[in-house]
């Protein structure tokens, strides 16, 4: 079964992207991505990768992240 485990702290943003574990995003209570990596992060941005051509680029104060990950 999966579960959601938030990522605070620049260790935690560091190992979902070394996993390459799939991320969830959402701002204001709503689910604004799903499914992409993160590709790198800074202490204002982070940037996630779904596709070749899909890029998205996310404030991390606006935005709470989430890695999935099987039990």
């Amino acid at each position: 079964m999966a579960h959601n485990r938030r990522l605070y702290t620049d260790q935690d943003f560091q190992e979902a992207m070394e996993k390459q574990t799939p991320i969830r995003v959402f701002q204001n209570d709503h689910m604004i991505g799903s499914g992409a990596v993160i590709t790198r992060f800074d202490d204002v941005t982070v940037v996630l990768q779904a596709g070749v051509s899909e890029v998205a680029y996310h404030s991390r104060t606006a935005c709470e992240f989430y890695e999935m990950k099987r039990r």
